[in-house]
This record gives C-alpha cells, sequence and structure tokens, in this order.
C-alpha cells in the first residue's frame, strides 16, 4: 500500500537551512541535495521500511527509521497512515536521542 509522505514545518525549515548552508559554497550543489533528498522521500511512499530502524531513538518500536544522503541523515516515522519526515540534520551534527 503506497502512504502519503508528509513534511512537517520543523523538517521543512531544516531542510531549507541545509539548502541555505550549501548555496553559500554552491547553488547548483544546494540544488542537488535538496531534490535527491526530496526525491528520495518520496520513494519511502512505496517501500517504508526499505531502511533500518533508527538507532538514535529510544524505545523506538521500529516505526522511526533513518539513512543518509549527501551526508545529511533523514529520519522518518512509519504510521499506519503516512510516513512522517521528523528530521534533516547534517552527520556531523552531534546525534540526538528523541
Amino acid at each position: 500500500m503506497v502512504k502519503e509522505v508528509r513534511w512537517p514545518l520543523r523538517a521543512q525549515k531544516q531542510l531549507a537551512k541545509a539548502h541555505e548552508h550549501i548555496s553559500t559554497d554552491s547553488y547548483q550543489n544546494a540544488e542537488k541535495v535538496k531534490k535527491d533528498i526530496l526525491l528520495s522521500t518520496r520513494k519511502l511512499a512505496a517501500n517504508p521500511e526499505i531502511y533500518p530502524p533508527d538507532k538514535y531513538k529510544t524505545n523506538n518500536d521500529g516505526s522511526f527509521r533513518a539513512y543518509e544522503l549527501h551526508r545529511y541523515r533523514i529520519v522518518y516515522q512509519v504510521t499506519t497512515k503516512e510516513i512522517i519526515i521528523v528530521r534533516v540534520r547534517h552527520t556531523s551534527m552531534e546525534p540526538k536521542k528523541y
């Protein structure tokens, strides 16, 4: 079953901040990273369990999953109705337990 992928405002702002940061060096690279991240999250709709459970999520019931792309870590939650993008963080940042 294909699920809807939802980007809450917090995750949207994190992606925008990443784009802004990268564009200070290269607007083209910023566009590529943003495009690739958006495409990768769209693919989750058809196969949400393609990536492993998030090892940084405390008491993770398996619904929180994560993967890395272009040195960004994308965390998402799989629910019965949708996939929620939880956060987008650069891999050099200290991982947060949540």
